[in-house]
């Protein structure tokens, strides 16, 4: 059965493949948009008159930290819905999936210097079934179910549980089982089954206002998803820009074992400008290597034993990243 994990329609869409001894999947962070948040999911908004001054990212297996500047170009104040997505992650997790609980706990906001309460949205997203050589499987596309999850009398805990395990997933399924709503049939094909898969996802959105021709601050920190495996094949070298002299540190320490994460930036070039000022730092383990690949015109610089750093002018994403760290 196909299981693909993903992030809302109109957002980005990752599937992350799961060889025999992975531990763990790759997960996917993601930057600041504006837009509402609709019963189809979320929709971006690509606002003319605000900029994105700058921004400085911090990338650690342990912290993701984001300060930005936001210019409002106009002679008004803009009232935008700040969103902040979360992955998408599966209702069942295996013993050894990230520490889904520490992130939802983890993830705080500061504007202009001050702490502030967002809101959190949850949705669910199922694969539709097709009939595929006469079988039965799952598309690859996951759709939104939310609204139907809440006809079945599924509360936004319930759709919490694979982020908070204060409802136990199979819970769930039962009340899924026992609902007649028909559209359901899209999804599930024996209603005997209790193995059913769906993914939870959580939004964070807030009201902000932009002055006229001001800067506004915003900074997030949280925890990271992080993902990996026992073993890193050379076969995914090139995912990771893995160069000859990372090559030869992996042949000395043997066996790879590593662990990954992968941040969306492309969901910055959602503002008026290029963004003028950006940073990009990478910390390590100081028993690890690292490796990842940039796309940009900035250069890579070590700017301390365990610390790489790019900077960028008139930055505008094309590429997310995606960064391997690798125990010796």
């Amino acid at each position: 059965m196909k299981n693909p994990y993903y992030l809302l329609p109109k957002a980005v869409f990752i599937t992350c493949g799961l060889a025999a001894t992975a531990l763990l999947p790759i997960i996917v962070q993601a930057n600041d948009s504006t837009g509402y948040v609709g019963t189809g999911g979320v929709e971006y908004i690509k606002n003319k008159n605000i900029s994105m001054h700058s921004e400085d990212l911090y990338i650690s297996k342990d912290e993701i930290r984001v300060n930005y500047e936001f210019k409002n170009l106009s002679n008004k104040d803009i009232t935008e819905t700040i969103l902040f997505p979360m992955p998408a992650v599966p209702s069942f997790l295996d013993s050894d999936y990230a520490d889904t609980d520490s992130t939802y706990d983890s993830f705080k906001v500061w504007v202009n210097g001050r702490a502030i309460q967002p809101k959190l949205h949850v949705r669910t997203f199922m694969s539709p079934l097709v009939i595929e050589n006469g079988y039965s499987t799952h598309t690859d596309e996951a759709v939104d179910t939310t609204d139907i999850f809440k006809s079945c009398g599924i509360t936004d805990t319930d759709m919490l549980a694979p982020w908070t395990y204060q409802v136990y997933a199979e819970d769930v399924n039962r009340k899924l089982l026992a609902c007649d709503n028909p559209q359901l049939t899209r999804f599930i094909k024996d209603r005997t089954d209790s193995y059913i898969f769906w993914d939870s996802q959580i939004i964070y959105s807030w009201q902000q206002t932009f002055k006229a021709n001001s800067t506004t601050t915003v900074k997030h920190t949280y925890a990271p998803l992080v993902g990996g495996s026992v073993h890193l094949g050379e076969e995914e070298f090139g995912n990771f820009c893995v160069d000859d002299y990372t090559r030869r540190g992996f042949h000395k320490s043997g066996a790879r074992p590593y662990q990954a994460l992968s941040y969306i930036l492309t969901t910055g070039a959602n503002w008026a400008k290029p963004i003028k000022d950006f940073t990009l730092t990478v910390e390590r383990d100081k028993n690890e290597l690292v490796s990842f690949c940039w796309q940009g015109k900035g250069k890579v610089k070590k700017i301390a034993p365990n610390t790489f750093q790019i900077k960028e002018s008139d930055f505008v994403p094309t590429h997310d990243f995606d960064v391997i760290f690798v125990h010796k």
